[in-house]
This record gives C-alpha cells, sequence and structure tokens, in this order.
C-alpha cells in the first residue's frame, strides 16, 4: 500500500482515539498499535510546554472522555503537508475539534506535527505535538 495512504489513516486513527461522540467509547485500547512506547507528547500554550508520555498523556484524556466530564467530542484533520523520507515522515496537520466540556459547547482548532517510523510491524507515530488557536 502507499505509504501516504497509510500515513492518513495511522492519523485518522489517532484523532480518532479521542472521539466519544453518539455514545462511542473512545478507543484507548488501540494506541499501542499507532504508537511506539517511547512517543512523546507536547502541548504548547503560549509560554508554556506540557510534555508526556504515553501513559501521563492518555491517563486523564481517559478520565474525562468517560466520566461525562467531555462529551460529544471529537478532534479531526482538516488540512495536512506530509514528506516522507525512505523510513521516516513528518506531517503537519491542521484540525478543529468540538464538544461538550462539563456541559457547556465549545469549538476549537489549532495545528500538530506528528512524527512517524517505519517499523517491521508498519509505521507508527514516534511524537506529537500541538497547539490550539486562540479564538
Amino acid at each position: 500500500m502507499d505509504d501516504h495512504f497509510l500515513l492518513n489513516q495511522l492519523t485518522k486513527s489517532f484523532f480518532n482515539l479521542f472521539s466519544n461522540t453518539n455514545g462511542k467509547k473512545p478507543g484507548f485500547e488501540n494506541i499501542d498499535d499507532i504508537c511506539l512506547k517511547e512517543t512523546i507528547i507536547i502541548k504548547k500554550d503560549k509560554d508554556n510546554e506540557e510534555i508526556y508520555n504515553l501513559d501521563s498523556f492518555i491517563t486523564p484524556r481517559k478520565r474525562i472522555l468517560t466520566d461525562g466530564t467531555l462529551t460529544e467530542f471529537e478532534e479531526y484533520e482538516v488540512a495536512e503537508e506530509t514528506k516522507i523520507v525512505n523510513n521516516i515522515a513528518q506531517r503537519s496537520s491542521k484540525y478543529q475539534k468540538r464538544g461538550y466540556l462539563n456541559g457547556n459547547y465549545f469549538e476549537g482548532n489549532g495545528n500538530k506535527f506528528f512524527q512517524y517510523i517505519k517499523t517491521v510491524n508498519g509505521w507508527k507515530i514516534n511524537s506529537v505535538i500541538w497547539e490550539d488557536e486562540n479564538i
């Protein structure tokens, strides 16, 4: 299969991990199929950085996406540029998100950068960094 197609599918799967629209349960159990165990995830916000490993990233999101804090949540890619060089790749991704946080509807958007590596088991994410845009 075409590597760009496979990276599209992988990225979509990452975004879908956190969706709980229409009674859907988030697919956290699939994180190991998508990311390396050593994946680093960074949230940039003005002068601050929040740096996570997979466990420290997933644990609080699992709680708020299943306890009613964040409902009807979805985040999805609206534009991308991907560069593939042999067995490594990076992607600039523009995304939108929406849902209900503590019962209040919100919408947002931002930018993510993904890095990928092609392993013997296929493409995996090895890092994600994102910054929400101020609306």
